[in-house]
């Protein structure tokens, strides 16, 4: 079973900066397609934050674009979001997201178990 361990996040003021970090379990990894963070306000729908490729790749939600880095390792096993300039609009329970390929043929969806990011005005 692949696992998803994440650290970071906290409480900030507005204009400040968290960096959020996951580390994928390696035992039973022979592909990483690709590394996401998924946030998830109360009476939210959970929505892509950003999201890296296997060719390095990089998308963003609009709301976060010059504000959030997405970055990995070359095996992106590791994937950190780097979050500048923080917005109260951006508090959430933020969760990384990894589709990983553990045999030919089978790739699943594996998620952190998310961390709180809190932005005060």
């Amino acid at each position: 079973q692949v696992q998803l361990v994440q650290s970071g996040g906290g409480y900030v003021q507005a204009g400040g900066s968290l960096r959020l970090s996951c580390v994928a379990s390696s035992a039973s990894i022979f592909r990483v397609d690709s590394m996401a963070w998924y946030r998830q306000a109360p009476g939210e729908q959970r929505e892509l934050v950003a999201s890296i490729s296997g060719s390095g790749n990089t998308n963003y939600l609009d709301s976060v674009k010059g504000r959030f880095t997405i970055s990995a390792n070359n095996a992106r096993d590791a994937v950190s979001l780097q979050m500048d300039n923080l917005k109260p609009e951006d508090t959430a329970v933020y969760y990384c997201s990894g589709k990983i390929r553990t045999a030919i043929y089978v790739t699943r969806d594996y998620w952190g178990q998310g961390t709180q990011v809190t932005v005060s005005p």
